[in-house]
């Protein structure tokens, strides 16, 4: 057996340790949270969103929120490392004993308030390079930096992006696709009350860059939020090529 597997699995059985709710994590079925977010993991590795252990996924299932651990290898990960909350009272249910949780807890949380089914955090280069190119924009321009947002349109994958919260129906080819950016910092957890401020400020959005830093996305559903974070990911490579041709984002 390959090493780095081997001490992942070992890594899983040690941390379920003598956990009394290891029912909600055992489940045959590929779609329950545990199974499912291993999976999208696994697939999310391959991309190069969450290489080096960064980034998360979490799911809300009911009551309950399913949250992928701190420090865990996205590529290993197994369902024993999940940590389980209950959404009403922000109170672990299972917590692996060896594990520390997610330091994107409190930002998925504010995605779910807002009515989130699925939150994802990826480190992707794409992403990065993104708020890179605008913050390069706004400062040429004399804008205010913190002010600006990645906006580009009559790129058909928009239509994969729905039109805002309470609304019918996805973007469409003619419309504006806007994505705000916040700053990063230091630690994960205190970039919550910006990424909650711009859920406010930008209430039909579905995203938020991180400068220098990656993407949250979320959605009604686990797969709508993956569907939105491939069809940004896809803008995102998109629009830096457009700008290496010398294209316009914006018509």
């Amino acid at each position: 057996m390959d090493g780095k597997l081997q001490a992942s699995q070992e890594q899983a059985q040690d941390s379920t340790g003598d956990c009394s709710m290891d029912h909600l994590i055992a489940s045959p079925n590929p779609e329950h949270p545990a199974n499912h977010i291993c999976t999208l993991c696994r697939n999310f590795y391959t991309l190069g969103w969450v290489t080096g252990t960064g980034g998360g996924v979490s799911i809300r299932d009911g009551a309950h929120i399913f949250i992928a651990p701190s420090g865990v290898q996205k590529e290993l990960m197994q369902p024993a490392n999940m940590f389980v909350m209950e959404y009403a009272t922000r109170t672990y249910l299972r917590k692996p004993p060896v594990l520390k949780p997610s330091a994107c807890t409190p930002l998925f949380l504010a995605a779910f308030d807002r009515g989130a089914g699925s939150c994802i955090h990826t480190h992707s280069q794409w992403a990065v390079l993104v708020t890179l190119l605008v913050e390069k924009d706004a400062r040429s321009q004399g804008r205010e930096v913190f002010d600006a947002c990645f906006e580009i349109e009559q790129i058909e994958q928009i239509k994969g992006i729905p039109r805002g919260r309470g609304k019918d129906g996805m973007l469409g080819f003619f419309d504006r696709l806007t994505v705000p950016i916040i700053e990063n910092t230091a630690h994960e957890e205190d970039l919550t009350q910006s990424l909650e401020a711009a859920m406010e400020r930008y209430p039909n959005t579905y995203a938020v860059l991180v400068r220098r830093h990656g993407l949250y996305v979320w959605g009604d559903s686990v797969h709508k939020a993956k569907t939105q974070a491939e069809s940004l990911d896809y803008i995102f490579h998109l629009a830096v090529e457009m700008r290496r041709l010398d294209l316009a984002w914006i018509q």
